[in-house]
């Protein structure tokens, strides 16, 4: 009994030799407010699930939907989760006792003591119990590493929801862009026609150059040239889109005009605390507490474990023997099983897991900081775009008149082709901007959303 104390003992120091480094001191500094014009923080607001339904297009729901449900990516994050459900499931059944049985039936033909060669036969059936006492809590720290790894995946697994939702709404949203600005070119077209019919006609009877005519049917040439380009990338888009939502390639409904949606609203005073939410910060915390968790798993790898093993069957050396009076055996064993030398190996894994952990820490702030600068630009971005479509509203109106201008003088003969192809090549620059700037508005508004995590409801 005393040399058992002392080799516990002698175990025991081995164990709190594995030294275990303090955690990394925090550099993480959370700003007071938003850099961006919005106002205050304000108390929490609630989470919007599906913010996608603020843009009020009925065929962005559906195909957002569709994209959740059936998207390849977001397919295998789901499946990934029972993976590391399954992995939790195995690191609890190290906590339970595990029940085996061995059937063995024998016959061997052998030597006597005397020589003589014998034949016998053996017809043993036993049943083994064991179980491992968790002394230290290190089966518990595995099973809380790897729960901790599967509320990881189930956080990626929502980050890769909202990754999906946002590119399928951006990529709607862009193509409804690509749409409008289609429509724009074929409208431009058809007015280029007119103003070159009118100075081939103005030619042929003598009023104007050829100059003109040639310069006329130019710009009629340059306007055409920009269908077959935005067709095929909206033939693209579409693709995008159909295989963003676990399709095949091909056309996409459409719903709301460009014109018909507006950007949703952003609140003013939005609170730094829905950042929380955000599954990339939540994934982050939880490799911290898998970290640790395994840390603690691994340190306690010096300290003795502890098993109770029990086995009991049944044997005879004849099989009608075996069926109705078989011999009873049974044994009952405790163990304890350590390490008193392993070269360092347990100290190494101990450092090993240790500097995991400060990575995990330090992926959290990194993840953290990140958030916030997302959030600032998503900010900035929408209410820099507004003001950009306020000047680009004034320039418009300003361009159209002086083509109205143009235009007349022009027809009264008291100026030529070129001040009007100047103003016409004006109006469809702002146009053009117009169009691009509202689709780049509405897909800011899906950046911040994708930044905050979510969506809000004021």
């Amino acid at each position: 009994m005393r040399s058992w104390h002392t080799a516990i003992t002698a175990v025991l120091l081995a164990g709190c030799a594995a030294k275990v480094g303090a955690p990394p001191g925090s550099t993480l500094q959370v700003p007071q407010q938003w850099r961006a014009p919005i106002g205050p923080d304000s108390a929490a607001q609630p989470l919007e699930r599906e913010w996608w339904r603020s843009f009020n297009d009925p065929v962005l729901t559906a195909l957002v939907a569709s994209a959740i449900e059936r998207n390849g990516d977001l397919r295998i994050a789901r499946a990934r989760i029972e993976d590391f459900r399954a992995r939790v499931a195995a690191a609890g059944a190290a906590q339970q006792p595990s029940l085996g049985l061995t059937a063995t039936p024998t016959r061997a033909r052998a030597l006597a003591y005397n020589g003589v060669p014998h034949v016998a036969n053996v017809f043993p059936l036993e049943f083994q119990a064991s179980y491992e006492i968790d002394v230290w809590n290190r089966l518990a720290n595995i099973t809380e590493a790897a729960a901790a790894a599967l509320r990881a995946e189930q956080a990626n697994t929502d980050a890769v929801a909202l990754a999906v939702a946002a590119n399928t709404a951006s990529g709607y949203l862009n193509l409804r862009g690509l749409d409008a600005q289609l429509e724009l070119a074929q409208a431009t077209l058809k007015l280029r026609g007119q103003s070159r019919d009118l100075a081939r006609r103005q030619f042929e009877v003598g009023y104007s150059s050829r100059l003109e005519w040639l310069q006329a049917q130019a710009e009629y040439d340059a306007a055409a040239e920009q269908i077959p380009q935005l067709q095929r990338q909206i033939f693209e888009q579409e693709n995008a889109l159909a295989l963003l939502a676990g399709g095949s390639p091909g056309p996409v409904a459409r719903g709301a005009a460009l014109a018909g949606l507006a950007p949703p609203p952003v609140p003013a005073g939005l609170p730094s605390d829905l950042l929380r939410r955000r599954p990339d910060i939540a994934r982050a915390e939880q490799a911290i507490a898998a970290s640790r968790a395994t840390l603690a798993a691994t340190r306690d790898q010096l300290l003795p474990s502890f098993r109770l093993t029990a086995a009991g069957g049944l044997q005879s050396t004849d099989f009608s023997d075996f069926l109705h009076s078989p011999t009873r055996l049974w044994r009952l064993t405790g163990s304890l099983a350590a390490p008193l030398f392993d070269a360092g190996r347990v100290q190494a894994q101990t450092d090993s897991a240790a500097a995991q952990r400060d990575q995990a820490i330090f992926a959290y702030e990194n993840t953290v900081r990140t958030a916030f600068a997302e959030v600032e630009n998503g900010l900035d971005a929408v209410a820099r775009l507004r003001e950009q479509v306020v000047q680009n509203d004034a320039r418009r109106e300003t361009a159209a008149e002086t083509l109205r201008i143009a235009h007349n003088r022009y027809a009264n003969g008291y100026a030529s082709y070129l001040e009007e192809l100047d103003a016409q090549r004006t109006l469809y620059s702002a146009d053009v901007l117009r169009l691009q700037l509202r689709a780049r508005l509405l897909i800011a508004s899906v950046d911040l959303y994708r930044a905050m995590g979510g969506g809000w409801r004021p």
